[in-house]
């Protein structure tokens, strides 16, 4: 009995064992390149996020929250939805107005859904014709278009792709989402939907050049399964040495990602129950929102955030260290919801102002508080006050040696003093002196 139960342990050991080798690429050491891209990634802190498909043309089907999952939330049966593509033709699609609208709004990199969980290919696949080039009337390749406008303004291009996908026939077992879908494969081979997705990949990874990273989705609808992650990584590592890995898995990084994505939270903060587990200290960190409640376009989702609540969110995240992606769900004919390129360009005029508080800073050493945040470029300390309360805010836990406190709007002095008995300080703020999004002060140390 002793001896069966040791054997058991040890096969069950062994079988761990090789299931995380499979899982992650294990030994992966980054590549200068790689590390310096982490570098500029931290560094520029800010991007345009792009879910944009043939669901758009469905407008979010009437109901708030639906947009890119309609195909799963209202059980489109899959013939019926393959109809689609025969409907999209974004004539109006103009990569040079969104990449300018882009650098204008002070963002830095894009990421673009290059095929979400309904399989369908926004760019131009040879391994299936599932894509925009050869199933549409448009019959271009946007993700292409994109890329070489992105080349000539100097904007770094992501690709998110989804692992998930509710239309290939070896997506074999289903999953945990769309299995009420009428007319899903129930029988196929898992290894033949992992070496399709890896084609795929190698189509993105070589066709378009140098690109920014890849951003992978839809790993939590089958947890349990044999991604078979080592030979991914290592191919993407392979064809682009420099490409940042990240995966909204909801878990701490594994070994060959570049960096850890929290969905609609700040880290660490888990408002959404997505993000339970921890805060990665290893690699860059981005957290992505919405300006509405729908990743793709929606006609009745009219909720959208204010400014003030963006940028907020924006130097919250910076706070922590973490990159803030702002997406957008692109229209179907191609143009960018009107409501959106306003509020991007009311933050790009904010960032014109106050951007030196944002780029290129890490976070504090004190994380964000309900006053506001800490960011921090070498010597200086950009204090964020985005609630200034009856005038003044308590940092706690933090008294570094300072040369100089400023207001960084005019240069006047801030009244700071030690906070008696503890470690923290107390900032004055006049009412006058008081911005309607953000007050920053800027704290020189000795």
């Amino acid at each position: 009995m002793k001896t069966k139960t040791f054997s058991t342990a040890i096969t069950s050991l062994l079988m761990l064992c090789l299931s995380f080798s499979l899982f992650a690429q294990e030994g992966y050491v980054p590549t200068q390149e790689n590390l310096d891209n982490r570098e500029w990634f931290q560094d520029n802190k800010y991007g345009l996020f792009v879910h944009w498909g043939v669901y758009s043309i469905m407008g979010g089907g009437g109901d708030q929250g639906i947009a890119e999952w309609i195909m799963s939330q209202k059980n489109i049966p899959l013939q019926q939805y393959e109809k689609l593509p025969g409907f999209f033709n974004p004539t109006q699609f103009d990569a040079k107005e969104w990449v300018s609208m882009v650098k204008k709004a002070g963002m830095k990199y894009i990421t673009i859904t290059s095929k979400h969980h309904d399989g369908f290919a926004m760019y131009d696949s040879k391994v299936s014709d599932y894509n925009i080039v050869d199933a549409t009337p448009y019959g271009q390749d946007v993700i292409g278009l994109l890329k070489e406008e992105c080349d000539r303004q100097g904007i770094k291009l992501f690709f998110y792709h989804s692992q998930l996908d509710w239309h290939h026939p070896d997506y074999v077992p289903q999953g945990r989402t769309g299995n009420d879908i009428e007319g899903r494969s129930t029988e196929g081979d898992w290894d033949k939907y992992i070496d399709y997705m890896n084609t795929q990949l190698t189509e993105l990874l070589t066709q378009y050049g140098e690109i920014g990273g890849i951003w992978f989705d839809g790993m939590w609808d089958k947890p349990d399964a044999d991604w078979r992650l080592a030979e991914t990584y290592s191919l993407i590592h392979k064809h682009q040495p420099g490409a940042l890995i990240g995966s909204n898995h909801h878990k701490m990084p594994y070994p060959g990602e570049d960096f850890m994505m929290f969905e609609r939270d700040l880290p660490g903060e888990n408002s959404m129950g997505f993000n339970n587990t921890g805060v990665s200290t290893e690699v860059p960190l981005e957290m992505c929102e919405t300006m509405n409640g729908s990743w793709g376009f929606n006609l009745v989702d009219q909720n959208y955030k204010s400014v003030e609540t963006l940028v907020h969110t924006m130097v919250r995240s910076a706070g922590y260290g973490a990159n803030f992606l702002l997406n957008t769900g692109p229209m179907p004919n191609g143009k960018i919801q009107p409501e959106n390129v306003d509020t991007l360009m009311a933050i790009g005029q904010w960032l014109e102002t106050y951007g030196e508080a944002v780029y290129g800073t890490r976070g504090g050493a004190v994380k964000p508080q309900e006053w506001g945040a800490l960011t921090q470029k070498g010597d200086v300390v950009y204090v964020h006050v985005l609630d200034p309360g009856e005038g003044s805010i308590e940092i706690e836990g933090y008294l570094p040696k300072i040369k100089s406190a400023l207001f960084f709007d005019d240069g006047s002095k801030v009244d700071i003093k030690v906070k008696k008995g503890t470690s923290g300080l107390v900032l004055t703020i006049p009412p006058e002196k008081v911005k309607a999004i953000d007050t920053i002060i800027k704290l020189t140390l000795r």
